[in-house]
């Protein structure tokens, strides 16, 4: 009984690959068929003792593939080759050099490129998302049959995805929806668009496309009798006219009509348009326009069209190649009909999309034709830039939105959270790249560390052994590992500089007289509104307590009254005193936007925010800047209705807050000045640079410094050193 089996397999095997050459768009030629058998065989060959999870030899998937590909998709006998061998080299013991070695370089160079995306698929076992889809799509630069037959390959897999787990069903549909359907269309495949949407939506939706698909069926004999009511009235004008023509009525696609439904939130009733009626006329190349419109004159004569819905592409076909005209008119018993009019050139082009649109350009030139069609199917998938990440992102393809994925310079894909920087990748990479950030490049090109990454986009992160976290950083770095990371480092910076400090302040207070000691200490962080003797030391680091301030405080204690009132104010709190306290000294100035900036603002009355709240500045059109609570109740309505007039905002320490100064020197020029320069500002004086510009003439220089500094303190105190520097003969602040 078996053997019988097999015999009738093999049998419908044999049919299989008969229709395959009968059905072919492009002509065959002997060589043609001759380059198809031999995949044919080959394949055969290789997938002998494999069979599908329904239980049938294997090698039917490969025939149904490379039947989409002759047929539907119209390519050439490569394609159709490489279409039957696209899983040998994935599946089998065939290697890439046996392919090349028996096909020629063209048809390897697409098995290759189709069995490197289904290798990316089966090894992480997840859905093809984003990363993998941009790999795909690079594949442009070898061949971009690849991507066409990897579309016929997922129509098939649709089509035969029943004997799949649920699970699988839902996950192959999404990523359907999401990724082929969109590129299907976007080639100009309509058809298999269509077919890929209404696939999707029965694996991931099926009580819904079950309804939908029986109403249609129960409906379908008033459609036909409309169809039939519409062009009985038009018939006897176009008959008139001489006209060779067809009227089809076509049904909208399930998935068309459950996204009316929902858009228009009505039920399936109360959706007018399920169907398009087709014009389809002959005419030769010189008539065509001529005749469209005179059957869309006829048209409108027995129906009123809709202006605002007429759409002509004969005139402007669109990028796929698609040309019709399509109006919109109110048919019989009042409801609205969309009324396609085609040639039968435009309705081949509009089935098989470019395929048909070289054969009626080139005739009998069919190896040129192929070939500019692939270059202009090339050009459709990119943009103007030829950059195959807006493609992605024009299609909204990262399946989840809140992921992005980005490549190392080396090619290896790192997934981050949507928003992410520079900084998150480096701290993604390493921990010690990450502290050691000097830049980043972008695509080849250097950007901020606060650029926002997109899908795609290759990171190169510059690392420096001098360069170290700053307090910025954590306004760029969105991942929880990289902020933990640049806190902690900021921390070990800030430990070093209270170390530091601790000793200055030894010195300072014996100047004063004052041994420094816990109790003294202890009054210090009182006197100075502090939390902790941390803050105490780091401030006298940074200069932001000075030598007048430590005068005030020794003068405090020599008053009696003074030192009481200390005592009382050390005494233990509530903890909303201490809150209260926390907030109007350390959280004392209101900024704006990344930048910080300071802008006027008004507190509003729906919620009254007081300093240390979480908020947001809202634009308004009258009063300026609005600040609201996080939580207000109109923040949503806000941030929902009006969301480009949201400004960020927060509650800063201004004794922590840094400053812009431009310095400007003058002096003789020498070697190693601009090093020794940098060297004072960055490493002896912990200020950040923005900007430096130096110009030399006739052995005399002159400069410009940005530098972010805390306070006028340690301006004074970096002009004093830079002044220091041999050759320079001004330093002053502009």
């Amino acid at each position: 009984m078996r053997v019988l089996d097999i015999e009738k397999e093999n049998k419908q095997i044999a049919r299989q690959y008969k229709e395959l050459l009968r059905i072919s768009y492009q002509t065959l030629s002997d060589e043609d068929k001759k380059l198809i058998r031999l995949a044919f065989d080959t394949a055969v060959d290789a997938h002998k003792d494999q069979r599908r999870k329904s239980g049938e030899a294997y090698i039917f998937h490969p025939i149904a593939v490379a039947k989409i590909v002759a047929q539907q998709i119209g390519l050439d006998a490569t394609a159709i080759a490489a279409a039957l061998l696209h899983d040998v080299v994935e599946d089998t013991s065939y290697t890439l050099e046996d392919m090349e070695r028996l096909f020629g370089e063209t048809v390897a160079r697409i098995v290759d490129g189709l069995t490197k995306i289904s290798q990316m698929t089966s090894e992480q076992d997840i859905s093809l998302q984003a990363e993998n889809f941009r790999k795909m799509l690079l594949t442009l630069n070898d061949d971009v049959r690849v991507i066409l037959i990897k579309i016929a390959d997922r129509l098939h897999n649709m089509q035969t995805m029943d004997s799949m787990a649920d699970h699988k069903q839902v996950k192959i549909a999404s990523e359907t929806l999401y990724i082929y359907a969109p590129l299907a269309h976007r080639i100009g495949l309509y058809n298999i668009k269509t077919e890929l949407e209404d696939l999707g939506l029965k694996y991931t939706e099926p009580n819904v496309y079950n309804d939908i698909l029986s109403k249609m069926e129960e409906s379908k004999e008033d459609q036909e009798a409309y169809i039939s009511s519409f062009s009985n009235v038009i018939k006897e004008s176009l008959d008139d006219e001489g006209l060779n023509y067809v009227i089809k009525g076509r049904p909208k696609s399930i998935f068309s009509i459950r996204r009316k439904m929902k858009a228009q939130n009505v039920g399936f009733d109360e959706v007018y348009d399920k169907f398009a009626i087709r014009i389809i006329y002959k005419s030769d190349r010189e008539n065509e326009k001529f005749l469209a419109w005179k059957i869309y004159s006829i048209v409108t004569d027995h129906f009123r069209p809709n202006p605002t819905r007429l759409r002509d592409w004969i005139s402007s076909p669109k990028t796929t190649g698609y040309e019709a005209l399509h109006i919109t008119v109110i048919g019989p018993k009042g409801r609205w009909v969309e009324v396609q009019i085609r040639s039968e050139r435009m309705h081949e082009i509009a089935e098989k999309g470019y395929a048909a649109h070289f054969k009626y350009k080139h005739g009998d030139q069919k190896e040129q034709g192929i070939e500019i069609w692939l270059n202009r199917l090339q050009e459709a998938l990119e943009n103007a830039e030829g950059n195959a990440v807006d493609f992605v992102e024009e299609f909204k393809l990262n399946l989840y939105s809140q992921e992005i994925f980005v490549f190392t310079p080396k090619g290896e894909l790192k997934s981050l959270p949507k928003g992410a920087s520079p900084l998150d990748f480096a701290f993604n990479i390493h921990t010690e790249v990450g502290l050691k950030t000097r830049g980043a490049k972008v695509n080849g090109k250097l950007v901020p560390l606060s650029k926002e990454l997109k899908s795609g986009d290759q990171v190169e992160i510059i690392t420096s052994e001098s360069s170290k976290p700053n307090a910025n950083w954590l306004d760029y770095a969105t991942t929880a590992r990289a902020r933990a990371k640049i806190k902690s480092s900021l921390k070990e910076e800030k430990k070093k500089i209270a170390e530091e400090g601790k000793e200055i302040l030894r010195r300072k207070l014996k100047q004063l007289k004052i041994t420094l000691n816990e109790k003294v200490v202890n009054d210090l962080v009182v006197y100075f509104k502090l939390k902790t003797s941390l803050d105490l030391f780091y401030r006298i680091g940074i200069s932001t307590i000075d030598n007048q301030m430590l005068k005030d405080f020794a003068a405090s204690r020599n008053n009696t009254f003074i030192n009481f009132f200390k005592n009382k104010m050390r005494k233990p709190a509530s903890s909303e005193e201490i809150n209260k306290e926390e907030i109007t000294t350390n959280y004392d100035q209101l900024v704006f936007g990344k930048e910080e900036e300071k802008l006027d603002y008004k507190f509003s009355n729906c919620c009254s925010p007081i300093p240390g709240d979480e908020v947001f500045g809202f634009i308004t059109v009258n009063e300026g800047i609005k600040v609201h609570k996080k939580n207000c109740p109109n923040a949503i309505t806000l941030q929902s209705n009006y969301a480009y007039r949201i400004i960020p905002a927060k509650w800063i320490d201004s004794t922590q807050q840094e400053f812009t100064a431009i310095i400007k020197l003058d002096g003789i020029d020498n070697l190693g000045l601009v090093s020794n320069v940098t060297k004072v500002i960055s490493n002896n004086m912990h200020v950040n640079m923005k900007n430096i510009n130096f110009e030399t003439e006739g052995g005399v220089f002159s400069g410009k410094i940005t530098v972010e500094v805390k306070n006028k303190t340690i301006l004074k105190k970096l002009l004093e050193n830079l002044k220091k520097i041999n050759g320079i003969d001004k330093v002053r602040r502009i």
